[in-house]
């Protein structure tokens, strides 16, 4: 009886919050998210061009718009994380938001008067004489695409961040599981993308576009509801307010004391411990970048403005070194996001022209028919196997010689993704060059068949783009992840997001310009008369340069450097 007595008298042992179990709601929810984005992402233009009647250009410059806007909007979301809701709570809504646009394009698929009779089947050169889509069925679609790229660019900004948080990275113990979590949070990405690449395109061609839609509006609800499954072991961040604004009050503060002298010694520099922090405070230490900044912690007389000396000046005239070394942080990070954009200008053709040259080849393979939007599946089955392996046997060899808990630093797993970009970019060239001449030997330049020339040999540009792309993308989500304070984590994630945005953006800008400048390279709706293997070989060039000026920016890039000190200890060190 005394036994029990004493159990009864034992408290209850408390749930442990984050960590690798909390985790998984997250990789749950981002394989369904993603299932439903990317199987848009890679089979829109198919269903712009056949049954919006759009052109091919227009069709590529479409979703490549759309992309680039929902990588975009990511920069909203984490605004709205870092400063208002919590990352649960911004997943919730903007998740809830993509699920409203979904459902309006299953609609739209649905009814044949929302949207212009399908132009199927017809030759490239007769598309011009299809009905084209009325201003109301335009409407639609474009209400229906921007909800959705409005919904997913919320939870790309916060769903990465709040996994993210489920790890201590001062930890030794978790700040390895925090590199694996990037790790696995990009395979669940793949396993997504490779459901939507093979299934959902599948219902797309063979059942019907409102059925796919459907399905896609079902799994962004099922990973509302798996997310908020894992509400209760979630470490969740609390906003402290805009980061922007921190930052602004650092540049109008350093503006104000513009005629100061740049103090040399940092113990000149203002210092002030936040009394609504924890026990642990993150305080960064001084840099010798961006030194004309460093005027806006300069405590001076003028800050007081004839007030008392005891009193604190406000923040758009006094800031802390840690809040100037911040938008340092920031300032330092803009070139090496401006320098990976190129990449994704190169991955934006392989979900435009790349799907547009399958359209033209043999789908066949040993008895099996592969529909032209699931070519992307290629190199997500190459990521699919690469990953476990990277994770699981190259980091930790290389965590052994570096001492590094990533195995190697962030900037040089991009620095190889950008690489892998060109030579994939170049392949793309022979393959299509190789394409053209197998139509002019058959006499099929104006065919609406298909060539006899597999379409797996697109498979090679596809595969060498899976590598470059598990290097550099889950390098930069880690990379501006790890760097960035604790109040901008959700804004740092979306801003690496914006170089896929800018990528997609700066494709349309580079399609435009080359048909111009070379006379139409791309300007006719046939790929058998086009040159776009030598667009592809112009990227290819242009990403080889691109990767100099990455090269550059990086090795002039700093570290942060930031130490946790435990605020006892600072109080005792104060009061002596």
């Amino acid at each position: 009886m005394g036994t029990n007595k004493d159990d009864k008298t034992q408290p209850k042992q408390e749930i442990r919050l984050g960590g690798n179990r909390a985790a998984l709601f997250v990789y749950a929810t981002e394989a369904l998210e993603n299932m439903a984005f990317i199987s848009n992402a890679v089979s829109l233009v198919t269903y712009f061009y056949g049954y919006m009647n759009f052109s091919l250009t227009k069709s590529a410059n479409t979703l490549t718009n759309f992309l680039g806007t929902s990588f975009l909007l990511a920069l909203f979301g984490g605004f709205i994380t870092d400063t208002y809701l919590s990352r649960f709570k911004t997943i919730v809504l903007f998740g809830s938001i993509e699920l409203v646009g979904f459902a309006l394009l299953a609609v739209q698929a649905h009814f044949d008067q929302l949207r212009p009779t399908p132009c199927v089947g017809v030759a490239a050169r007769q598309m011009n004489q299809c009905e084209a889509a009325d201003s109301n069925q335009t409407a639609i679609l474009f209400a229906g695409l921007y909800l959705v790229a409005f919904g997913t660019g919320g939870i790309k900004a916060a769903l990465p961040a709040l996994g993210a948080d489920q790890f201590d990275e001062k930890d030794p113990k978790e700040a390895t599981q925090l590199s694996s979590f990037f790790n696995w949070f990009l395979f669940s990405l793949t396993v997504g993308s490779i459901i939507g690449c093979t299934f959902l395109v599948w219902i797309s061609t063979n059942v019907g576009w409102e059925w796919s839609f459907s399905v896609c509006t079902v799994a962004v609800l099922f990973a509302i509801v798996f997310v908020g499954m894992g509400k209760s072991l979630y470490r969740n961040y609390v906003p402290k307010g805009s980061p922007i604004v921190r930052i602004l009050q650092v540049f109008v503060a350093a503006i104000r004391n513009r005629h100061l002298p740049t103090p040399e010694m940092a113990d000149e520099l203002n210092e002030i411990l936040d009394k609504e922090a924890g026990l642990q405070i993150e305080i960064f230490q001084r840099t010798d970048q961006f030194r004309f900044l460093d005027r806006a912690a300069i405590l001076t007389t003028s800050n007081f403005s004839g007030a008392s000396p005891s009193i604190t000046p406000g923040p758009w005239r006094l800031c802390t070194v840690t809040q100037v070394e911040e938008t340092k942080i920031l300032i330092r990070m803009l070139p090496i996001i401006l320098s990976t954009v190129f990449m994704n200008t190169c991955l934006a053709q392989l979900l435009t022209f790349s799907i547009q040259q399958s359209m033209t080849m043999d789908p066949h393979l040993l008895g099996f028919k592969m529909p032209g939007p699931s070519l992307p599946v290629i190199p997500l089955i190459f990521m699919f196997i690469l990953i476990p392996i990277y994770d699981r046997l190259f980091v930790p060899i290389a965590r052994k010689f570096t001492g590094i808990p990533t195995g190697i630093r962030h900037l040089q797993r991009i620095g190889v993704g950008l690489v892998l970009s060109a030579v994939s970019m170049g392949v793309a060239g022979i393959m299509e060059t190789r394409r053209k001449s197998v139509a002019v030997e058959h006499d099929m330049v104006d065919s609406i068949e298909p060539l006899p020339m597999s379409v797996f040999w697109l498979g090679f540009q596809y595969a060498i783009f899976g590598a470059a792309d598990m290097f550099s993308l889950i390098g930069l989500l880690e990379f501006f992840y790890a760097e960035s304070s604790a109040g901008m984590k959700s804004l740092s994630t979306a801003i690496s997001w914006c170089s896929v945005a800018f990528g997609y953006f700066l494709s349309t800008v580079v399609v435009e310009v080359v048909n111009k400048v070379s006379g139409g390279w791309l300007a006719s709706n046939n790929l058998n008369t086009d040159k776009l293997n030598y667009f592809y070989w112009l990227l290819a060039v242009m990403s080889g340069v691109n990767f100099v000026v990455y090269f550059v920016c990086a090795h002039w890039y700093r570290y942060k450097k930031v130490e946790m000190e435990d605020r006892k200890s600072i109080l005792r060190l104060t009061l002596r």
